[in-house]
């Protein structure tokens, strides 16, 4: 799937949806419990559950990225199912520090 910066992706397995805030450009298998997440606009069918291994959650409003692949994606509704490039789970991006104000 081609993923580009501002598409909107949900999880054909849960509630998680995500917003791209930075991305190659180019086709990159983004993935939400194991399955191919969805474009905003598909319809997902309902009663499926995150893969076995693969169901540790998104929190909303926090970053995933993978620097690798270059993307980085921000949950806009929570939802049980993993994030992940293939088989590489996304890890949640760490707030950049501030500088004291002392």
């Amino acid at each position: 799937m081609e993923i580009k910066v501002g598409s909107r992706w949900k999880s054909a397995v849960c509630a998680t949806e995500v917003i791209v805030v930075r991305g190659s450009g180019g086709d990159s298998d983004l993935r939400c419990g194991g399955q191919p997440m969805l474009a905003h606009g598909e319809l997902r069918d309902d009663g499926r559950a995150p893969d076995e291994g693969w169901a540790e959650g998104a929190l909303m409003g926090k970053r995933y990225a993978n620097e690798e692949a270059g993307l980085e994606v921000l949950v806009t509704k929570a939802g049980s199912g993993t994030l992940s490039v293939g088989a590489v789970a996304l890890p949640l991006k760490d707030a950049k520090a501030l500088p004291s104000s002392d």
